[in-house]
C-alpha cells in the first residue's frame, strides 16, 4: 500500500532521529577560526527545498517538536520559527549545497562555548552538533530530510541562545522582582534574518543583544578567570581551629592557605611567605585583602566567618558569577539619564556616568533578611526632600509602636511623633486611651515623626514612586555603616553620605552646592526640590561584583535569592 504524504514525512522524521541517535560516534570537528572581515553571505542563497522537503519542514514546524533536540518541544518558538522560514521562501537558512554554511559553523561554535557567557551549552544542543555535522559528510538517501532536521534544530537552538542572552533564562517576576523584560523581547525571526543577510561577523551581531554595561563584560572576563582557577585549585579544605587564629599563632593550614591566597591573587606572587606552620609574615595582610573582597571585616584574623569563606569552593564562586550574569540580563538597557544603582548583598549604592562608569559610591543599610527584605525593582528619583517628615507605615505602627505606647504612654511625645488623621492633620489624642490605640491599630489614625536630626529618615529623603513604599534616605544611626553586614532597616535604604548623593542628583541645579544642601538639612523648614529630569534608580541583587580595576568581590546570599534562582534554572517550566 502506498503511504500517504503525511505518513511518509513522519517516517522520515523518525528515520532521521533514530539514524542520528544510533549512529557510531562521529569524529569531532575542529572549532572554526574566528571570522576575519565581513562574510558576504546572503540569506537568499540558502539551499532550496524540493516539494517533499518543504512538506517535511512544514510538518516539523506545525508540530513544534523535533525529537533530535535535547528539548524536543519548541512550542514557545513555533510562531517565530514559522515566520523565519516564511521569510526564506522555501529555502534552508544554514545549509548551502548540502553543506553547513560558514555562518552555521560560526554559530555552532558560539553555542558550544555558551558557558563563557554563563549559560549552559547543553541548552543549545552542544553535545550533538559534532555528530550532526559528521553525518552531513556521509552519503545518505535521506539527505534532504537530514538537512531539514539539522536546519530547524540549529534555528531553534540559536533562537533559544539569542533570547537567553537578551533577557535571561527565567523571568524575574518568578521571584517577585519588579523588573519588566517583556518590552525588550526582540523579534527573533527578523533578527536571525538580518544576522544572516548582513554578512557581518556572527559574534559581533550576537553581542548586540547583550547588556551594554561594562560591569557585565567585566563579569564575563571574571567568569573565565574563575573557571581556570577552579581547574587549578586542588580543593583541599583548610583545617578548622579551636579559636580565632591571630598573627604569630601556629596553624596547621598555613601551607594550604599560602597556596590558596596566591592562586586567588590576594597574596602577590612575588611576596615572601612563611615556610613554617606559624601564621605570620605576609599572610595576615593577604587575609585582610581576601576579607575585604568577601564582605568581611578586614582584621587579618582567621575567625569562623573567614574560614568559611576561604573554604567555599571556587566552583561556587563560578556559580555566583553565572547568576550575576543572568540578573544583568534582566536590567533595563536604555536610560534617559545615568542611573543610581543599589546592590543589596553588597550594601552599596553607586552612581553611573553616561558610559556606565562609576562616579560615586557609598555604603548603604538595607532591609533585614528576616521579614523586611528590600525589594528588587526599577523606578525614577523625582525629588529630594530636606528635613522630611516620616509617616510611619501601618505595619510598623501596629507591630512595634503599639507595644511601646502600652509600655510607655509618653513614647510618642518623647520621640517627636504626632498622631495624625487621614488628611495628615495633627490631632490632639491621648495614646494612653484604649480607643485611640485601637484607631492606631486599625489605621484610622496614623503616626508621623517631625523633621530633625533624630528623625528616622535623617535629614534627606530621595523620593521615587514604587508600590513598596521604599525609598533612600539618611539616618541618625550612622554607627551601622561601620559594620560589614548592614541589613538593619524595615526595607528602605539608608545612605552613608546623603550630602554627596544629593549634590550628584541635583547636579543640573548648580545653586544646590554642598553648602546650600547642608543649610537646607539643618534649616527650620521642610524643603522639597523637584528634579528637572528624573533620574533612574535600580535596586538589584548580585552576590558577585567585578570592580573597574578587575578585582572580583563576593558577598553572602543574605536573602536566599541565589538559591532560588539556581532552583528555577533547573526547571524547564520556569524558562522564558
Amino acid at each position: 500500500m502506498i503511504l500517504s504524504v503525511r505518513c511518509q514525512i513522519v517516517v522520515l522524521v523518525l528515520l532521521v532521529f533514530f539514524a542520528t541517535s544510533n549512529s557510531a560516534s562521529a569524529s569531532t570537528i575542529e572549532r572554526p577560526a574566528k571570522n576575519r572581515g565581513a562574510q558576504a553571505v546572503e540569506i537568499s542563497k540558502g539551499q532550496r527545498l524540493s516539494a517533499h522537503g518543504k512538506s517535511l519542514l512544514d510538518f516539523v514546524i506545525d508540530g513544534a517538536t523535533l525529537p533530535d533536540l535535547d528539548r524536543p518541544s519548541f512550542e514557545d518558538l513555533k510562531g517565530e520559527t514559522r515566520e523565519f522560514y516564511d521569510l526564506l521562501h522555501d529555502s534552508l537558512a544554514w545549509v548551502a549545497h548540502s553543506k553547513p554554511t560558514r555562518q552555521a559553523l560560526a554559530m555552532i561554535h558560539l553555542l558550544k562555548i555558551a558557558d563563557e557567557k554563563g549559560l549552559k551549552p547543553e541548552d543549545y544542543d552542544s553535545p550533538r552538533w559534532d555528530s550532526r555535522l559528521a553525518r552531513m559528510e556521509q552519503p545518505d538517501p535521506l539527505r534532504e530530510a537530514h538537512l531539514v532536521v539539522f536546519d530547524v534544530a540549529l534555528t531553534v537552538s540559536v533562537m533559544r541562545y539569542i533570547s537567553d542572552l537578551n533577557i535571561g533564562r527565567v523571568n524575574p517576576r518568578l521571584f517577585h522582582f519588579e523588573l519588566d523584560i517583556h518590552d525588550r523581547r526582540i523579534d527573533l525571526s527578523e533578527f536571525l534574518k538580518r544576522m544572516l543577510a548582513s554578512g557581518s561577523d556572527i559574534g559581533s551581531r550576537v553581542q548586540d543583544v547583550e547588556p551594554p554595561f561594562p560591569a557585565y563584560r567585566r563579569t564575563i572576563l571574571a567568569l573565565k578567570k574563575y573557571r581556570e582557577l577552579a581547574r587549578e585549585d586542588d580543593g583541599e579544605p583548610l583545617p578548622s581551629a579551636a579559636k580565632t587564629i591571630q598573627p604569630g599563632d601556629p596553624y596547621m593550614g598555613v601551607s594550604r592557605l599560602l597556596r590558596l591566597l596566591r592562586l586567588l591573587g590576594d597574596l602577590p606572587s612575588g611576596a615572601t611567605a612563611p615556610s613554617s606552620t606559624v601564621y605570620q609574615g605576609t599572610l595576615p595582610e593577604a587575609v585582610r585583602h581576601f576579607q575585604g573582597r568577601h564582605g568581611i571585616e578586614s582584621t587579618g584574623l582567621i575567625d569562623e566567618e573567614t574560614l568559611q569563606a576561604l573554604n567555599t569552593p571556587i566552583a561556587r564562586r563560578v556559580t555566583q558569577l553565572e547568576l550575576t550574569l543572568e540578573r544583568w540580563r534582566w536590567a533595563p538597557r536604555e536610560f534617559v539619564r545615568p542611573p543610581v544603582v543599589v546592590n543589596i548583598p553588597e550594601f552599596r549604592v553607586r552612581a553611573d556616568d553616561e558610559k556606565y562608569h562609576w562616579v560615586l559610591s557609598m555604603k548603604v543599610v538595607v532591609g533585614r533578611a528576616f521579614g523586611h527584605k528590600t525589594p528588587v525593582f526599577a523606578s525614577e528619583i523625582r525629588s529630594v526632600i530636606f528635613r522630611p517628615y516620616w509617616n510611619v507605615p501601618l505595619a510598623i505602627q501596629r507591630e512595634e509602636f503599639i507595644p511601646k505606647i502600652e509600655e510607655n504612654p509618653a513614647y510618642l511625645a518623647e520621640n517627636s511623633y504626632d498622631i495624625v488623621d487621614s488628611d495628615g492633620s495633627v490631632v490632639d489624642e491621648d495614646p494612653s486611651r484604649d480607643e485611640v490605640r485601637e484607631k492606631l491599630r486599625t489605621g484610622q489614625l496614623g503616626v508621623r515623626q517631625r523633621p530633625g536630626p533624630d528623625n528616622a529618615l535623617g535629614l534627606v529623603k530621595f523620593d521615587f514612586p514604587n508600590q513598596f513604599d521604599v525609598y533612600m534616605h539618611g539616618t541618625p544611626s550612622t554607627e551601622l555603616f561601620s559594620k560589614s553586614r548592614r541589613d538593619f532597616s524595615h526595607g528602605c535604604i539608608r545612605v552613608e553620605d546623603p550630602v554627596s548623593l544629593s549634590q550628584w542628583i541635583l547636579r543640573d541645579r548648580p545653586e544646590w552646592t554642598a553648602e546650600n544642601i547642608r543649610n537646607a538639612m539643618y534649616g527650620e523648614t521642610t524643603v522639597r526640590v523637584a528634579l528637572l529630569k528624573p533620574i533612574p534608580v535600580l535596586i538589584v541583587y548580585g552576590t558577585a561584583v567585578v570592580m573597574e580595576d578587575g578585582e572580583v568581590r563576593f558577598f553572602d546570599d543574605i536573602y536566599g535569592h541565589d538559591a532560588a534562582l539556581e532552583r528555577a534554572l533547573t526547571l524547564d517550566d520556569s524558562r522564558q
